[in-house]
């Protein structure tokens, strides 16, 4: 199954990247654009039989760090479209 982990920093954490694309979004000529916060997302793929528990803990102890992240676990659909 194939799992996705979106990390995002929590409200109130200073976003050094976020700000320097907002930046060059502006020095692109892009205007409206109020706030920009970066994150990443993680792509797994894992046997059916680990357990949410399991991808919980992997989060936890590794793929973000809770003092200042936020994680958001979703399983990813079978099917998926084409990216542009």
């Amino acid at each position: 199954m194939k799992i996705r982990v979106h990390v995002t920093l929590k409200n109130g954490v200073l976003d050094p990247q976020g700000k320097a694309i907002h930046h060059a979004l502006e020095g692109l000529g892009f205007a409206g654009v109020n706030d920009v916060r970066a994150g990443k997302l993680i792509e797994l793929e894992l046997d059916d039989h680990v357990l949410d528990s399991e991808i919980e803990e992997m989060c936890r102890k590794l793929l973000a760090n809770t003092v200042i992240e936020n994680f958001r676990i979703e399983r990813a659909e079978a099917a998926q479209g084409v990216a542009a």
